[in-house]
């Protein structure tokens, strides 16, 4: 910023001294204007050509004082130049370095490898949780909007093992692979998986016949945007108050009703505690709708006898404070 309003200064300055010249020539010598403009030029560009017509000492000494001018001018002018062009090279060598520096300190995150239509609504909605993000995308075009958008990214090609190691994909919880092709996100779902085994990997498929590709893979979880989007519009259609509900549960508009599911901590104080005797619906004002064992079990409406364990994912819904309070006592 600094140096863009030195280069306007510069602009305004040349408009002037250029104007203060033909002006000057052509008052003292009375000049006409294209004369008075190219003998100025050729003084402040310290060029040696010739007068344009014989001047007299006014105009000599005038002369003088505007190659003083144009010396100082062209002084100032290539110093902010350089000084603009190191300033902005040094502010993306230092962004970059501030970025690996994040991304290097991050753990248990997620990466988010294209940064398309797509990948920036997950991004958004992921950004919506204290979570670590990372968004690997290789179109250089794309860069001032994940900057405006303020996420941690690495712009290089996915599909090189380099740039997925520099995104922390070793310490990463998991990973959504949303690149244009189907091939391309096959290849990612191999090498990510060949990094690291324990990855939770998520990937988009354009083909139902790239589903079992896949997977065999390594993707745990294969998700068609379009089979998605035909399935909530038949869903509006069939079960238009359900659908309601759910827009406005998931919602982060309403701060009445929501839904969430909370890890159940071995610290916690309802850990081996019945429901009953958990005081959720009393305390809180919460409604458990579902409980997700640690074998990946669903237990759907528990009955006032199940007991919360250590492990289990409560899926609960009420208030967003309500629900914050109550993820505070089960994963303190």
């Amino acid at each position: 910023m600094y140096g863009i309003k030195h280069l306007i200064v510069s602009v305004l300055f040349t408009f002037l001294i250029v104007g203060f010249g033909t002006a000057g020539y052509m008052i003292i010598e009375d000049w006409g204007i294209l004369d008075a403009f190219y003998m100025t030029v050729i003084t402040m560009g310290t060029v040696g050509y010739g007068e344009v017509h014989e001047i007299s000492n006014t105009g000599r000494l005038f002369t003088i004082l505007l190659i003083f001018f144009g010396v100082g001018y062209f002084v100032y002018v290539t110093g902010v130049v350089v000084q603009f062009m190191v300033e902005g090279k040094m502010r993306t060598i230092f962004g970059r370095r501030m970025l690996d520096k994040k991304i290097n300190r991050l753990k248990d995150h997620y990466i988010v490898c294209g940064y398309g239509r797509i990948g920036r609504v997950i991004c958004k909605n992921l950004q919506k949780k204290p979570l670590g993000l990372v968004v690997i995308e290789k179109d250089r075009e794309l860069v001032p909007l994940m900057d405006e958008d303020k996420v941690l990214y690495v712009n290089g090609d996915v599909l090189n093992e380099a740039n997925l190691v520099k995104s922390g994909i070793k310490r990463a919880k998991g990973l959504v692979a949303v690149l244009s092709t189907d091939a391309d996100n096959v290849f990612l779902v191999l090498t990510a998986r060949q990094l690291n085994p324990d990855l939770y990997i998520i990937a988009r498929a354009c083909q139902a016949e790239s589903k079992s590709k896949l997977r065999a893979a390594g993707a745990d979880n294969v998700e068609s945007p379009y089979e998605m989007g035909g399935t909530s519009i038949a869903q509006r259609i069939l079960r238009p108050a359900v659908t309601s509900f759910l827009n406005l549960a998931f919602s982060t508009k309403r701060k009445d009703i929501q839904v969430e599911e909370i890890l159940v901590a071995s610290s916690s104080t309802l850990a081996n505690v019945m429901l009953k005797d958990s005081g959720i619906r009393q305390r809180f004002n919460l409604i458990i709708i579902a409980i997700k064992k640690s074998d990946d079990s669903m237990l759907f409406n528990p009955s006032f006898e199940t007991v919360v364990k250590a492990g289990d994912t409560v899926i609960a819904v009420g208030e967003e404070a309500n629900l914050k309070k109550l993820e505070d006592i089960l994963n303190p």
